[in-house]
């Protein structure tokens, strides 16, 4: 964990710096569009000045990861190592083509942007340097020497006809060269640089293309795997045999449904559905008392009000069958006082007399 820590915060540093760049330039450097017409090789000269920078500072915090082929024995820093090399093809790519497009406007830049363009070649030859470094480790630890590019440098009289040609922008004497001369150094450079950016493409593009395979390889196992195990689950036809959508057509019942809500035809089934839902209902047998029991309840007790509503209430079937209405509940509602009602109660005095 102590080994491998050091690494895990440099691979973390270089995320952080992708991400930084992604900001500032609202693109992945590692997957922008590159050749004659790629991003970096159409690139304006004021906006090439500022993103090329940006480059850098990405690519110096790949190259710091700066591990040896001694201490990539451990699995997670193995795979850091595989991710920044990856990234490093495609990185270096485009910061080739970015100078590239540098060099061939180089000459026909003011002084303060020739200036700029002459340090940030100077950069570039160093990280060139780094970047073979790097790709020597990955050569050392088993990567296919085929998924290696060749890195070509610019000659050095590239160097010295970009430092004259500032010099001259400044007033400086220095040694006379023709432009032919100027031109013929310029070319030599650009055609070294761009058989760089070839090796890189093609390295780029060979691994995606064992990417692909790679995919293909496990879609095809996976395939595989799956017919086999629908070849050992038991026949479909087992299976579904005893669904009851699967069942014979003459099993089938074709009957067809009765709806409630039809007008009753003629027939016995369909006349007897309605008779049967309102059966269902309870008998309502109403038992009407003689008023002469009325008012001779009236008679006994005085108030012809009181016993007009027992007389109801006992007339009233009580549909609830666990609500039991008993003789002695009657009789002690009947024998209570009657001033004590009419005086709580007084607003029966309106229904005093009529008798229903």
């Amino acid at each position: 964990g102590y080994d491998m820590s050091t690494f895990i915060r440099r691979y973390s540093r270089y995320l952080n710096e992708k991400a930084v760049s992604y900001r500032q330039v609202a693109f992945d450097f590692t997957k922008v569009k590159r050749g004659a017409d790629g991003v970096m090789r159409t690139m304006s000269t004021e906006k090439l000045l500022k993103t090329v920078p940006i480059i850098q500072n990405q690519m110096d915090a790949l190259l710091d990861f700066n591990v040896n082929s001694n201490e990539l024995t451990n699995g997670v820093i193995n795979a850091a190592f595989m991710l920044l090399f990856k990234d490093a093809i495609r990185l270096f790519a485009a910061y080739n083509e970015g100078i590239i497009n540098l060099l061939e406007k180089y000459f026909d830049m003011k002084k303060n942007q020739c200036k700029e363009g002459l340090d940030i070649y100077k950069k570039f030859l160093t990280r060139m340097t780094r970047i073979s470094e790097f790709l020597k480790v990955a050569e050392q630890v088993g990567i296919d020497r085929g998924d290696i590019p060749d890195l070509s440098q610019a000659p050095s009289s590239l160097l010295d006809a970009l430092e004259q040609h500032l010099a001259s922008l400044e007033g400086k004497k220095i040694k006379d060269s023709t432009a032919a001369s100027r031109a013929t150094t310029l070319s030599n450079a650009v055609s070294s640089l761009a058989s760089t950016g070839l090796s890189l493409t093609k390295v780029d593009e060979r691994e995606k293309q064992a990417a692909l395979e790679e995919e293909q390889a496990r879609l095809k196992a996976l395939k595989e795997q799956r017919l086999k195990e629908l070849a050992k689950k038991p026949h479909t036809s087992l299976t579904t045999a005893a669904s009851p959508v699967s069942t014979a057509a003459g099993s089938i019942m074709t009957t067809p449904a009765i709806d409630i809500f039809s007008t009753p035809s003629s027939s016995n089934s369909t006349s007897k559905l309605p008779n049967d839902l309102l059966d269902l209902q309870p008998t309502f047998h109403p038992s009407v008392h003689p008023i002469s029991a009325a008012s001779q309840a009236g008679g006994t007790w005085g108030d012809p009000f009181s016993a007009t509503v027992d007389s109801v209430d006992d007339a009233i079937p009580n549909l609830n069958p666990f609500l039991t209405k008993t003789n002695d509940a009657a009789h002690l509602s009947v024998s209570s006082d009657v001033s004590t009602f009419t005086s709580r109660t007084p607003t029966h005095e309106m229904f005093v007399g009529k008798v229903p």
